[in-house]
């Protein structure tokens, strides 16, 4: 067993006689926590190289956020990594978009292991209307029209989390769970990019590992998040994300109190 000190969120109580009930919350709190190195995994969701802002300015226009997670992956991932492995605590990545994992031997073991996918939910029927609504969201929401993403773009691992040949690859939370129960994992730390968007809804997400059981924490300096205007230069958009985290889902964890714990 290992002692890490993790910072959650007291969502309560709140206090009726201020102008602003919710400021009576005790809000964020540290404790130590105890977990099982055996029964816990590091999850490396989304940590994609997607080239330069020359190669792709469509991208970089459309994702302010890359980098940001340039950055996380070049200073914060290599001593979490390697703590992580020294530790012999399990290491998964979760994947997606483009092709590039499928000749992970990783990959390959978490599609042997998860056997076939299970039937996607019935889909609603389109048609004209719905699809011009859908047409003017891309053009006019995200990602505009004149960011259409170059279907040669590249896609890979950053050289700072590729995957060794033992770690287990998923593209979805069929495959993530497969590996986790190989490996006896119930409780799920999760890095990557974007704490508000992927690690929360994309599959092998954090929603959908809660539904299956799971604990699913966040590490706070090795995520960032899709920001808005408004929300971009504090970075708010974040704070609000790791919020939901420790109050939905898990604990979220400072790199360095991690990172000695596994020590």
């Amino acid at each position: 067993m290992i002692d890490v000190a993790a910072n959650y969120y007291q969502q309560f109580d709140a206090d009726h006689d201020l102008d602003v009930p919710g400021e009576g919350y005790g809000g964020w709190q540290r404790t130590m926590i105890t977990l099982d190195p055996d029964r816990i995994a590091l999850v490396v969701m989304h940590a994609w190289d997607v080239g330069t802002m020359e190669q792709c300015p469509g991208r970089f226009r459309a994702v302010e956020y890359i980098p940001r997670s340039y950055e996380i992956c070049r200073t914060v991932f290599p001593p979490l990594l390697s703590a992580v492995r020294e530790a012999g605590v399990s290491l998964f990545h979760v994947v997606g978009g483009k092709d590039y994992y499928k000749d992970c031997p990783g990959y390959r073991r978490a599609v042997d292991l998860a056997g076939p996918e299970p039937p996607k939910p019935e889909q609603i029927e389109s048609d004209d209307v719905l699809a011009q609504l859908r047409r003017f969201r891309s053009e006019h929401v995200w990602p505009g029209k004149h960011n259409a993403f170059d279907p040669a773009e590249t896609r890979d691992f950053p050289a700072e989390a590729s995957p060794l040949p033992e770690e287990g690859v998923a593209e979805n939370a069929h495959q993530l769970f497969a590996l986790c129960k190989d490996a006896g994992v119930n409780h799920l730390v999760y890095a990557g990019f974007a704490i508000d968007w992927c690690l929360l809804m994309s599959p092998g997400g954090m929603l959908d590992m809660q539904r299956r059981g799971f604990l699913c924490s966040a590490l706070r300096q090795a995520v960032t998040a899709v920001e808005n205007k408004e929300t971009a230069r504090d970075q708010i958009a974040k704070e609000i994300g790791l919020w939901r985290v420790a109050v939905n889902f898990g604990f979220v964890f400072d790199v360095d109190d991690f990172i000695h714990a596994l020590k």
